[in-house]
C-alpha cells in the first residue's frame, strides 16, 4: 500500500473491533483497507485485508468495492 494516504472515512462494525478505512492516495486515486483491533492489544488498529494496493478513480467506487469484498460491511448498522 502506498505510504502517502489520507483517510477520508472510517466505518466500524457494530462490535467496534473491525473497520474499513477509505483513503485518498497522493496521486488522487482512492482505496480501502479492512482493519482490526483487539482489546488486549494497546497498539490499536492493524490491517487484516489485502485490499490496500487496489486503486479506484473515485471514493464511491472504492466504497462499492469494499462492500463487495468485506461481508460485514454489507450488513445494516444498528443505531
Amino acid at each position: 500500500m502506498s505510504r502517502k494516504v489520507r483517510v477520508i472515512r472510517s466505518i466500524e462494525n457494530s462490535s467496534g473491533d473491525r473497520c474499513v478505512d477509505l483513503f485518498e492516495r497522493s496521486d488522487g486515486r482512492f482505496g480501502f483497507e479492512e482493519c482490526r483491533r483487539d482489546v488486549e492489544d494497546p497498539r490499536g488498529w492493524f490491517p487484516i485485508g489485502t485490499f490496500g494496493d487496489d486503486a479506484f478513480e473515485t471514493a464511491d467506487a472504492a466504497l462499492e468495492a469494499a462492500k463487495r469484498a468485506v461481508p460485514w460491511l454489507r450488513q445494516p448498522t444498528e443505531k
